[in-house]
């Protein structure tokens, strides 16, 4: 018997029908084992010698592995075809080797894609596991973990508020931060355009002014309203005649199959996706044979897939849509790694594939694909100048028309930022044609700061500077959001000011591993690792031997000196020049204090010189931006009973509201569903709120506001209420009801009666419905046979019903027999414990 270990149930399924009874295939689900997130995993004095430790959730797998591995003549190792799948194979075997269960004959397999033709194919040409590779993989981890274990605790203890830092993420973090500085230093400039419509034969087009009173004119030389409207006026008495018409025939060329990077970039683009979500479906289409492998750098395709596509072509459109050589591509990324074809389907002939998110990705992969092998657009470009009787005056027109569409007819690529004037349509004019004029008009226009990024542009810059890999841009992506150092408004990247602050400490103390060409050069280090020629353990020592002298040197500051450090630091950030040339730093509150950075318990902020005697404080944000202007604890007015002052205040955990100072003070946070005002804030401060005795128990029943939001409590039970209103007026009838109800339903609703947050429609494969549930412990899924929760890399606004699906079914197959879910998950136990009785009646028997 021989076995083949790969990662998911899925593609193991599929595989599995190809190869025939002789071989059993398995999953590994991913990885098996990683280094434990403790101290001393990693052991830079013994040779950056590894402590891996196996996941608890895979020990059900790896027994299952281990028990096939010890009846198997050969072990196949046929996981991904990349550094994380060689890692992956290199693992399996590891554990099996550490359990005395590796077969003698032990080879490694690799498919660019799920087919039976190249599955068989690959079977036939077995190698041995690539050292290379896992040493590149090694050296990644080893860092990734080094950076993480030895830099965070810095940040810990040294910039209360922190939460940690990662060696790619803290760069991907920076260009973030860099954006909004740029954006927030960024000084808007007036100015002005004047353009003309023109008609001809009746086809109106516009003209802009590009020659005003002899001179040439940019985009930024009419700066005012007075000179804009001069300038109109010129126009519109004079009489313009065309004094040239150039044309020029142009041609675009298609772009290359997808990349991973460029994969993500366009599903942002053009389907609103995230860089995670496109890659999990990505990975369901390869792993259901639809596409090849979709983590890679390469452009190439296979020949007989450039043939299909030619092919292809040819039955849908005409002949002159395929050009007479076949295009072949070559990669420009910087630093690509293992040479994989690009991301294409596996079938030219199939263009469709799935349903929802699934079939939208793959009808962009298969465009793409096919638009690479197809003939260039050709193009016609026209600039036309017209002047005026003095000559003095002068407007331009440009246009362009498509002669041949090429492979336009099938797909256009994306743009972050859309704006093209030369793709406007122009009627044929000769030269002294005077077009009738119809308006003209002035517009006044503001110079724009950089756009902050989208995923798509991040992804492209990442790449472009060479940082991290196209297999870890989601993930680095998910870590920022995870963190809340980022969050993302209308699918552009907003820096938290958490994250500018670590940014900024990470700037000032660890310079040299923030920035760009460091990164960029430790990434050109492990493909040298990768490719054999560099020894791991000396990439890692020569970073060691700098970094953790670096780490020792900061830990040895206190915390007030890193935030007088960063005070400085920060200072044209934090305290920016006012306009009148005043004191940025002057306390607003009392006038006479100096404002400054100050470290809390809960992170840094900004407060007043004169403490206690001026209270003033802000939140870390600019003192000039829109959401920065704080003028400390805002007074409510007086509580009538203690005379004490009631303040609102922002905390940690957003805005509350506070009576009194010192230990004695009551503090009431400030729900979202009322609008604050003194008697509202006396009324939450005097929670909880007595209704009265139960009828049956003579017990209280109170009404409050907690962690979940607003409450009922009696005798220890709990019943929800819907709005911050209803603590206050829900009566005695209504509340000994409402008490009622959630004790029959375990505190919430009944389980049959819960209404979906959406139907996804029916298994593919069952043809059960699928529903999307909130549960006690977050959002799950359920075909009301099997509940199966999402894991966090899921958002549930994003989830399709492939996603569903999958999910159901992995936690079908790994409930026990006859099980439902978690259900049956609970009963295995009670079976091994009446499985341990028999061979003890049987000892008995015996004596």
């Amino acid at each position: 018997m021989q076995l083949v270990i790969v990662e998911s149930p899925a593609k193991a399924k599929t595989i599995e029908k190809y190869l025939g009874s002789d071989y059993r295939v398995l999953a590994s689900y991913g990885h098996v084992r990683d280094l434990p997130p403790k101290d001393g995993s990693v052991d830079p004095e013994a040779g950056f010698a590894m402590d891996w430790e196996n996941y608890a959730d895979k020990a059900k797998q790896l027994k299952a592995i281990t028990d096939e591995a010890k009846k198997a003549d050969r072990l196949i190792l046929a996981t991904d075809p990349d550094r994380e799948g060689e890692a992956i194979s290199w693992h399996v075997q590891e554990v099996l080797r550490n359990r005395k269960a590796l077969p003698k004959q032990v080879e490694r397999v690799t498919f660019n894609a799920i087919t039976k033709a190249t599955v068989t194919e690959a079977m036939k040409h077995p190698r041995q596991l690539d050292e290379d590779l896992i040493d590149a993989y090694r050296a990644r981890r080893a860092l990734d973990y080094l950076v993480g274990f030895t830099l965070s605790p810095v940040l810990w203890r040294k910039l209360p508020g922190a939460k940690s830092a990662g060696r790619v993420q803290s760069v991907a973090l920076r260009l973030i931060v860099d954006r909004e500085r740029e954006i927030e230093a960024f000084v808007s400039q007036e100015y002005w355009s004047v353009a003309a419509t023109l008609e001809q034969d009746g086809t109106p087009f516009t003209a802009r002014l590009i020659k005003w009173n002899g001179e040439k004119l940019d985009r930024l030389s009419i700066g005012k309203e007075g000179d804009a409207l001069k300038a109109k006026a010129d126009v519109e008495n004079g009489r313009f005649t065309v004094q040239s018409v150039e044309t020029k025939p142009a041609s675009r060329n298609p772009p290359p199959p997808f990349t991973t990077s460029t994969l993500q970039q366009e599903a942002a683009r053009k389907l609103g996706f995230s860089a995670s979500h496109t890659m999990r479906i990505a990975q369901a289409l390869y792993e259901d044979g639809a596409i090849t492998y979709m983590r890679t750098d390469g452009v190439q395709m296979d020949g007989s897939a450039i043939s299909a596509a030619r092919k292809a072509i040819t039955e849908r459109y005409a002949a002159n849509y395929v050009p007479d050589k076949p295009r072949q591509y070559q990669t420009k990324a910087k630093n690509a790694q293992e040479a994989h074809e690009a991301i294409r389907p596996t079938d030219f002939g199939r263009d469709h594939a799935g349903s929802g998110d699934h079939a939208r990705l793959y009808e962009l992969i298969w465009k793409r694909a096919m638009a690479s092998q197809m003939a260039s657009a050709q193009m016609e470009r026209t600039t036309i100048d017209l002047a005026d009787g003095t000559g003095r005056h002068g407007l331009r027109a440009t246009g362009q028309v498509v002669l041949f569409p090429g492979y336009l007819a099938l797909y256009e690529e994306g743009r972050d930022d859309e704006g093209d004037e030369e793709s406007r349509r122009l009627p044929r004019l000769r030269d002294g044609d005077v077009p009738a004029k119809r308006d003209v008009s002035a517009e006044q226009h503001f110079t724009q700061p950089p756009p902050r990024f989208s995923e798509a542009s991040l992804v492209k810059r990442l790449e472009e500077l060479g940082i991290g890999r196209p297999s870890t841009y989601a993930s680095i992506i998910q870590t920022l959001k995870d963190r809340d150092y980022v969050r993302v408004e209308k699918n552009r990247f907003f820096a938290e000011e958490s994250g500018r602050l670590v940014t900024a400490f990470l700037e000032r103390f660890f310079e040299k591993y923030v920035s760009f060409d460091f990164t960029a050069g430790l990434e050109d280090e492990l493909d040298e690792i990768s490719g054999g020629r560099a020894q791991w353990q000396k990439v890692l020592e020569a970073f060691w031997r700098d970094f953790k002298p670096r780490t020792a040197e900061v830990m040895e500051f206190k915390p007030s000196e890193v935030t007088q450090q960063l005070d400085q630091f920060l200072a044209p950030y934090l305290f920016p020049d006012k306009a009148d040339g005043g004191d940025p730093r002057l306390c607003p509150n009392c006038g006479l204090g100096q404002l400054s950075l100050r470290g809390g318990r809960f992170g840094a902020f900004i407060a007043c010189s004169n403490y206690p005697e001026c209270k003033y404080t802000r939140r870390f944000a600019q003192a000039g931006a829109a959401d920065g202007e704080d003028t400390g604890p805002e007074s409510l007015g007086k509580d009538p009973e203690t005379g004490l002052e009631v303040e609102r205040k922002a905390g940690r955990f957003g805005p509350y509201i506070q009576l009194g100072e010192g230990k004695d003070a009551k503090r009431a946070s400030i729900p979202k569903d009322i609008e604050l005002d003194l008697d509202w804030a006396l009324k939450l401060l005097s929670l909880p709120r007595e209704i009265g005795a139960h009828p049956e128990t003579g017990n209280m029943i109170t009404a409050s506001i907690g962690r979940y939001g607003p409450y009922l409590a009696h005798d220890g039970k709990y019943a929800r209420l819907q709005s911050t209103a209803e603590v206050f007026e829900t009566g005695m009838n209504a509340a000994v009801v409402k008490l009622a109800e959630a004790a029959a339903n375990g505190g919430r609703p009944a389980r049959g009666s819960r209404e979906p947050l959406k139907v996804l429609g029916k298994h593919p494969r069952t043809e059960l419905e699928i529903k999307l549930m909130e549960g006690r412990y977050g959002a799950y899924v359920t075909d009301g046979t099997t509940n199966a929760t999402l894991p966090k890399t899921i958002d549930k606004d994003q989830l399709t019903l492939e996603e569903a699906a999958q999910l159901i079914d992995t936690r079908a197959a790994a409930a026990p027999a006859g099980g439902k879910g978690k259900r049956g998950a609970k009963k295995a136990p009670a079976k091994k414990a009446a499985a341990k009785k028999a061979p003890a009646k049987k000892k008995v028997a015996a004596k």
